[in-house]
């Protein structure tokens, strides 16, 4: 299993979601409002760009844990979805689980997915 986190600007959540519900095995994601910031490239003069400190920008945080096999479709799908072209569309983090388990029911593995 693997966790997926994205990062996205939050008018492309709509988008976003409705392309991950075409995802055919996919049970879900959760949602929550977050601030972030990064370091933008800035041009000073027309030879030389340097590095800017970006004030906190408010952003959505998905978090959505998947079979391996759906792993790369979930991310293309965030992807093409959350894409404005604009500097600042976002992140998208795959890490590896090591366990889940269903609390109403027990299960554990895969199947608590």
């Amino acid at each position: 299993m693997k966790e997926i986190k994205a990062y996205i600007k939050r008018h492309r959540l709509a988008d976003v979601t409705r392309a991950l519900h075409k995802v055919e095995g996919l049970s879900g994601m959760s949602v929550s409002d977050a601030r972030g910031f990064g370091r933008g490239r800035a041009k000073d003069s027309p030879d030389r760009i340097t590095e800017e400190l970006v004030d906190f920008i408010p952003c959505v945080k998905l978090e959505i844990i998947c079979h391996d096999e759906l792993t790369e479709r979930v991310i293309s799908t965030i992807q093409q979805a959350a894409h404005t072209g604009l500097r600042g569309d976002g992140k998208i983090y795959q890490l590896p689980v090591e366990e889940a388990v269903r609390i109403s029911s027990g299960d554990r593995g895969t199947g608590a997915c």
